[in-house]
Order: structure tokens, then C-alpha cells, then sequence
């Protein structure tokens, strides 16, 4: 009903850029806000940036001035632009959407498939 597909991942060197997609469709009511987290291998999966439809932004203090989030609400679609990347940074990206399918219903976390960003020489 709801399908959240990333784009953009792939191998970078350090120093370098990536900007990560995410666009949601289907049934959707709204959008309360979208987010990117990321798994590494062996580790949890952590916040990386969120942003609401107002445009609110919030940032992990790991990406803080390297990493931007934006938003194209009229097409339901999420943007990370990536700097400065390092070696840390590899893992599977995952886009996330906080949304109502309908009103009235309550709100609902959904996710996409993922993106793998490495960052290697």
C-alpha cells in the first residue's frame, strides 16, 4: 500500500559526495515526517537526519555540518546530500516515513529497502 524506494547509494572515496533519494507512494493521507537512518555492519541502526513537512531538521551529531536533509513534499520525496564522507560512514542507508495512509488512522513508520554507501580508497 505504501512503498518507500532509495536511490543514489554506491562507492565513494573519502572526502567525497553522494546525494541518497527516497520517494514514497501510495496510499497516502500525509506525512508527518521522513528521515534517513543507517546500519553498519555489526552495529545498530542509528538516526542520521530527520525532517518534518515544515522543514524542521534534526541531525546525529556524527554528520552535523558534513550531511543535509531536504524535502520535495509535492512529491513525497526525502533528499540526503552527503559531504565529506568517511570511511565511517559505510553502511545501509534506509529511508524512513512517519504518515498517515488515511485520516483518522494513526500514524505509521515505514521503510524502504535500503542503499548501500561505502566509502573506501
Amino acid at each position: 500500500q505504501v512503498q518507500l524506494v532509495e536511490s543514489g547509494g554506491g562507492l565513494v572515496q573519502p572526502g567525497g559526495s553522494l546525494r541518497l533519494s527516497c520517494a514514497a507512494s501510495g496510499n497516502i493521507f500525509s506525512i508527518n515526517a521522513m528521515g534517513w537512518y543507517r546500519q553498519a555492519p555489526g552495529k545498530q541502526r542509528e538516526l542520521v537526519a530527520t525532517i518534518t513537512t515544515s522543514g524542521s531538521t534534526n541531525y546525529a551529531g556524527s554528520v552535523k555540518g558534513r550531511f543535509t536533509i531536504s524535502r520535495d513534499n509535492a512529491k513525497n520525496t526525502v533528499y540526503l546530500q552527503m559531504n565529506s564522507l568517511k570511511p565511517e560512514d559505510t553502511a545501509v542507508y534506509y529511508c524512513n516515513a512517519l504518515l498517515r495512509r488515511r485520516r483518522n488512522e494513526p500514524l505509521y513508520d515505514y521503510w524502504g529497502q535500503g542503499t548501500q554507501v561505502t566509502v573506501s580508497s
